[in-house]
């Protein structure tokens, strides 16, 4: 059995990112104590009710305290469709997971993933690359987050 390092340091909690799609939930997830981002894996949507049903056991699972979602907005800084949709997405899931649901700039987060997947040679089919680039971008959006929080913390401190 396990010890939960977040009940032993209240302080420390995960984090879950979220990169949505219509399609395919990325998902990434941060050690502890809020330091690393790593990929989590890929969910393939279904309806509402049964993505949030899924969501809800990963929280328990993973014991997350925060959920950061990828805020797709355009390069120009504007936000479009997509964002609005996304925004519905984190206010649903902050009211059916009664957690902290912040969005997070993802702009240029999946162009990362795939040039990281590029580099690595990695091989597949265009499906299967897909699913490897959803949760990379996910990781990448926490990473983001996770540093500029901890720029603020130390700016604060």
């Amino acid at each position: 059995m396990r010890a939960s390092p977040n009940r032993a340091n209240p302080a420390a909690s995960r984090t879950l990112a979220i990169d949505y799609g219509r399609i395919r939930i990325g998902l990434a997830m941060s050690d502890a104590l809020g330091l690393t981002s790593q990929p989590l894996g890929t969910l393939e949507r279904a309806n509402r009710r049964k993505d949030i049903a899924r969501l809800r056991e990963i929280v328990r699972k993973h014991d997350v305290r925060r959920i950061v979602v990828g805020y797709p907005l355009q390069l120009d800084g504007r936000a479009g469709e997509m964002a609005a949709e996304v925004a519905r997405f984190a206010a649903r899931i902050q009211k059916q997971l009664n957690l902290p649901v912040t969005l997070v700039d993802e702009r240029l987060s999946s162009w990362e993933a795939e040039q990281t997947l590029a580099s690595s040679r990695s091989r597949g089919s265009k499906g299967r690359r897909r699913k490897e680039v959803d949760p990379l971008a996910a990781a990448v959006i926490l990473r983001d987050y996770l540093e500029r929080e901890h720029t603020r913390s130390r700016a604060k401190g």
